[in-house]
């Protein structure tokens, strides 16, 4: 397994970018789909207002009205995070930074766990991103559904991935990478 000695300067950059564009793009994500949905804020206008006062569609356009700065921060953040994405990608492949393969036979079940967490992250970043893509400038619209639905379970994976990724962080503590929190944080 090749890893660098050192996490350099751009490494840390592309580390904390893309762990504060997910971070926002969680919370955006959360918030839209259960405290601030159209439903939760439509029923409260309806509940604190006279029965005649507003029509459903005027209820239903002030929770829109509402929830667009919001939707506004998660694009940002997505492009954001897809940038930072890309560019992790070619960081590594021009510096040579590999992770351990996890289906190679001869290796420790810590390396395979690392190994295996680094292609979820990968790949449910990568479906995350382009789902987004696609529900963002209305590709295959004939499945806008299926690919929403698909998009809306990165609400789950990624607490397990931050769970996965704060226990690869410890076990490193205890083990041989004592001080790699410390390193990715302010450098060697």
């Amino acid at each position: 397994m090749k890893t660098p000695r050192k996490f350099t300067a751009p490494h840390r950059l592309l580390h904390w970018i893309t762990a504060g564009a997910m971070f926002v793009l969680f919370i955006t994500g959360f918030l839209r789909m259960f405290w601030m949905n159209k439903h939760t804020i439509v029923s409260a206008i309806e509940s604190n207002t006279p029965a005649s006062a507003l029509s459903k569609e005027q209820m239903t356009s002030i929770a829109k009205a509402v929830r667009d700065p919001m939707w506004e921060w998660h694009e940002l953040f997505a492009h954001i995070m897809i940038f930072a994405f890309i560019a992790r990608i070619i960081y590594m492949l021009v510096k040579g930074i590999r992770f351990p393969n996890p289906f190679k036979t001869d290796i420790s079940l810590k390396e395979r766990l690392q190994g295996f967490t680094y292609i979820y992250f990968y790949v449910f970043v990568f479906i995350s991103a382009s789902t987004g893509i696609c529900i963002e400038k209305e590709f295959f619209t004939q499945w806008s559904e299926q690919i929403e639905t698909i998009h809306k379970l990165g609400l789950y994976w990624f607490p397990l991935f931050v769970f996965l990724h704060l226990g690869g962080i410890i076990l490193a503590e205890y083990s041989e990478k004592k001080g790699i929190a410390s390193k990715m944080i302010g450098g060697d």
